[in-house]
């Protein structure tokens, strides 16, 4: 059984932690090897997948890997070899048990980089791995400084994975200083798939402009159309036609507007615009079922605040089948919210 931590994906990894909870450290002293492959300020900054050794985070690899070919990154898999053993004084492992956990993980990197390389076999794709012995949200949260981007899988193998779900997405959303993926379940590479469009999720703010500046980005190497939708209401109630008619009307002028300079910028995408008087979520899910990639902003007004900072957000997790990418807006980074 592997002991890495749930680390398929930061929304099944392991919540930030207090100074009092447990974590399985190395004595002082001891010598544990790892592989160390983290970039320098030299080198490109790669995409980031985390692995725990689970099927969802191979998916993601496997899908990390696509996606630094789209973008001509290399690829960097970690994982963490740290346990946590719930909440009291820290334990101590003996050099036996550090070795194991430390061969076990590299059995983890080692088999996502296979999957990796299997899924694209890109002779120019480069490959590193990584093993850390931190606990996973703190690290990812710290590594997604140096990335392009952090790939992670919706679930993984760890026994508290149902607990910590929402607020490890919650946490890393809120603080990973990249766009952080959540690869689902399904990553289709066939090439119906392939050929689907991207979807955004638009709010009118400028909050959203991030989400739809990598929307675009996406679908114009993907060479796919771009599906942007803009939910105008928080209610799935009726409105009445002249409520209606204004909602929409301000609306569409608004994902017009949000959507003008990046049609110039990008004249190779195909662009159709959604305006649903509906609940974001469930617009955004009726959407999905028809693309190959969903990309949020982690927050916004109205709806998309609840929808990505709230208990929506994990209904989307569990929901959408496709990968989801995360986005903030790099002037927020101090802003909690």
């Amino acid at each position: 059984m592997t002991l890495a931590p749930d680390f398929g994906g930061v929304v099944a990894g392991m919540l930030d932690v207090d100074a009092g909870d447990g974590l399985v450290t190395p004595q002082k002293g001891s010598t544990v090897t790892e592989k160390k492959a983290r970039p320098t300020e030299h080198r490109p900054r790669p995409v980031l997948a985390a692995v725990d050794g689970s099927a969802n985070s191979y998916q993601a690899a496997a899908w990390a890997a696509a996606e630094s070919v789209l973008h001509h990154l290399p690829l960097h898999i970690l994982t963490s070899a740290a346990i946590q053993t719930g909440f009291g004084p820290g334990m101590s492992l003996g050099e036996a048990d550090l070795e194991w956990l430390r061969v076990d993980a590299e059995r983890v990197v080692g088999e996502a980089a296979r999957v990796a390389r299997a899924a694209v076999p890109d002779e120019d794709l480069t490959i590193t791995t990584e093993v850390a012995f931190e606990l996973a949200a703190p690290l990812l949260i710290d590594r997604s400084t140096t990335a392009e981007m952090l790939v992670v899988g919706s679930r993984g193998i760890g026994a508290f994975q149902r607990g910590l779900l929402g607020s490890v997405s919650t946490a890393v959303t809120r603080h990973a200083h990249c766009p952080v993926a959540v690869v689902q379940g399904i990553v289709a590479t066939d090439p119906v798939s392939a050929a689907l469009p991207v979807l955004v999720g638009v709010d009118g703010s400028g909050n959203s402009v991030p989400a739809v500046r990598l929307a675009f980005e996406e679908a114009s190497r993907r060479k796919v159309d771009l599906v942007a939708v803009h939910a105008f209401s928080d209610s799935s109630a009726d409105l009445p036609a002249f409520g209606w008619e204004m909602g929409r009307q301000t609306a569409e002028t608004e994902l017009s507007e949000a959507l003008a300079g990046y049609r110039e910028s990008y004249p190779d995408v195909a662009v159709r615009g959604v305006v649903v008087a509906n609940r974001p979520v469930r617009a955004l899910l009726q959407e999905a079922a028809s693309a190959q990639l969903l990309v949020v902003g982690s927050h916004g007004r109205g709806g998309f605040t609840s929808m990505l900072l709230g208990s929506t957000s994990n209904a989307l997790l569990h929901s959408v089948d496709i990968p989801m990418i995360v986005v903030r807006d790099r002037n927020d980074e101090g802003r909690t919210v």
